[in-house]
């Protein structure tokens, strides 16, 4: 690509044609505010936050949209520039609730941000203010059009990434809101839930339902057995919270902060993610050799299932009938666990540590409640353990490392590796070679199906039998696998679906900011704790060989049928009917 020379703020440099100025000044290390931009996802040059001054331009011009051209010249840090951006901001702050101390954003928004770096002490603009009901309706995502800035980023996620289109802008000037179509409420909505709008505001009109006061005060409550389990990319996602590097593995550090918040037990989701790879596996193989239908889709991503439920439900008898790993942990925490502490499974209070708005959403849906009573009490993201930690003055980095407890603590590599795109099938890949073969797995890293591309393919040969896998994350490559597969193409046996980009570690309920860099970091930290694991293979988990000794029999079993496995219900195109939105 040809080569353009460009000088911004006195410091010249060349970069490729086509380039933007905020991209060029970038390279040259000058920065450049933005607010509505999104790098690849929404660039509008709509908010006005990034304008610079072009030599030879009449007004000044959005960096996030303005290509360089040979020989421009651009100056960032004039006072027409500053007095604009800094209008802007007041503009939009005289619409915006002065709730900063309250809000679940404080110290982390970006209009905050913005109003301190431009020196806001106060507001010229007295505007008119919206005065609209909080919408609480979905069980994962509270929506407050009080706080929402038009913005638009959450709009092009929803439809540019995860192909849900769940909110757009409804009536026009001062009246425009983001909201589901005809104003419906998001309980009502096709939203699935994952949270992907969530981390890309800047401000605090969107957010996770926040159950940690429930939380609270079931561990304040003496006839309350607390059993809390930790999702695989948790791990390397809390530390953030205490402003840790992203991909800083906190595990032991986690487990110790957690039972100083009086949890009574600290176990592992990467139990229950062996086990379902136990239960996954032998259900691959069981359509392999028994003529099931194939391919088979993984079901451990909880907006995902809803996703097909709206969108492909005839494609519902493809996906996997294991539970997430989560709800196979409720199940059996409340069952198995119960049963060996002799504890009434109706005095444990089960919580869940998760990445995922979304999963909010699963434990309430009614097919939960394998144990005979609601399976996963409560579900914690990991911003929302992140804040009681603060709360009650833990600090990480001062705890020891310590273990997760028996005997649902143990697990392994292929466990962890969940909490990546990619981790379910190489987890899966591990034991089924095993399994089938009978033989020892030369090299545990099948490097094809990770990574952050949106689609992956590999081939195994398990012993003669070749068996294709695809992997995708982020529902707008799901529906390009979809669309595939509805076209009788692709010839896949496997296929492993995340919703979130990144997989779990990019989930809607992780810190903020989540962008690709940090999902990076946070994806490696994953491998280096599969690869620091002493054992990598679910079925050499000697916590999960006792449980099929002890409680659960053997895999796709009776009582692994009545505890593990569920069905999907499809769902109405628009939304679900209004009789179904508690589900």
């Amino acid at each position: 690509m040809a080569l353009v020379r460009v000088t911004i703020d006195g410091v010249a440099g060349e970069v490729d044609a086509g380039t933007t100025v905020l991209k060029a000044a970038e390279k040259l290390a000058i920065h450049i505010p933005t607010l509505c931009y999104l790098e690849g996802i929404h660039e509008v040059g709509a908010c006005r936050v990034c304008v610079v001054e072009v030599k030879g331009a009449k007004t000044l011009q959005a960096a996030c949209v303005t290509p360089v051209a040979d020989g421009m010249t651009v100056r960032t840090n004039t006072p027409a520039v500053r007095k604009a951006r800094k209008t802007v901001v007041e503009l939009i702050l005289s619409n915006h609730p002065a709730e900063c101390p309250t809000c679940v954003r404080n110290t982390n928004c970006e209009l905050q941000s913005l109003a301190e770096s431009f020196n806001i002490r106060d507001n010229r603009f007295a505007g008119e203010r919206g005065d609209y009901p909080v919408d609480s309706t979905a069980k994962g995502i509270v929506r407050d059009p009080n706080k929402c800035i038009l913005c638009r980023r959450c709009v092009s996620v929803c439809e540019k990434v995860q192909a849900v289109k769940a909110i757009g802008p409804l009536n026009r000037g001062f009246d425009t809101v983001i909201a589901p179509a005809f104003g419906e409420p998001m309980g009502d909505s096709i939203c699935v839930n994952c949270g992907q709008c969530v981390l890309v505001c800047p401000v605090g009109a969107l957010y996770e339902q926040d159950h940690s006061q429930r939380v609270w005060a079931a561990l304040a409550d003496p006839s309350k057995h607390v059993v809390i389990q930790t999702a695989p990319a948790t791990r390397v996602a809390l530390g953030e919270t205490q402003g840790m590097e992203p991909g800083s593995i906190v595990t032991g550090k986690m487990v110790a902060g957690l039972r100083r918040l009086g949890f009574d037990k600290v176990m592992d989701t990467d139990f229950t993610a062996d086990l379902t790879i136990i239960e996954e596996g032998h259900e691959l193989i069981e359509r392999l050799t028994k003529g099931g239908v194939l391919p088979l889709i993984t079901s451990c991503s909880p907006g995902w299932i809803k996703f097909i439920e709206h969108f492909y439900p005839e494609l519902l008898p493809n996906v996997s009938t294991c539970k997430s790993p989560q709800q196979m942990f409720g199940a059996l925490v409340k069952t198995y666990y119960a049963e060996k502490a002799g504890i009434d499974p109706a005095d444990i209070f089960s919580v869940s540590m998760m990445p995922c708005t979304a999963k909010k959403f699963e434990c309430d849906r009614p097919e939960m409640r394998a144990s005979g009573h609601q399976d996963v009490d409560v579900v914690l993201t990991t911003r929302e353990v992140g804040r009681m930690l603060r709360e009650a003055g833990i600090v990480l980095e001062t705890l020891p490392e310590e273990e997760h407890d028996a005997p649902m603590g143990s697990s392994t590599g292929a466990a962890v590796i969940f909490g990546a795109t990619g981790g379910v099938m190489e987890a899966a890949l591990r034991t089924a070679y095993e399994v089938v073969t009978g033989k020892t797995l030369p090299n545990l890293n099948f490097t094809a199906v990770r990574g952050l591309d949106g689609v992956k393919e590999a081939e195994v040969d398990l012993d003669g039998t070749k068996v294709r896998v695809a992997v995708a994350h982020a529902l707008g490559n799901a529906k390009k696998v979809l669309d595939t597969v509805k076209a009788g193409q692709g010839g896949w046996h496997f296929i492993e679906i995340m919703c979130c980009p990144g997989g779990c570690l990019g989930g809607g309920g992780q810190p903020i900011p989540t962008n690709t860099d940090i999902r990076r970091k946070r994806m490696e930290a994953i491998y280096t704790a599969d690869e620091r694991a002493a054992i990598r293979k679910s079925h050499e988990n000697p916590g999960i060989k006792a449980i099929y000794e002890e409680f659960l029999g053997k895999p796709l079993g009776r009582r692994s049928h009545e505890l593990l496995h569920t069905l999907y219900t499809p769902r109405g195109r628009y939304g679900a009917p209004k009789s179904r939105a508690a589900d």
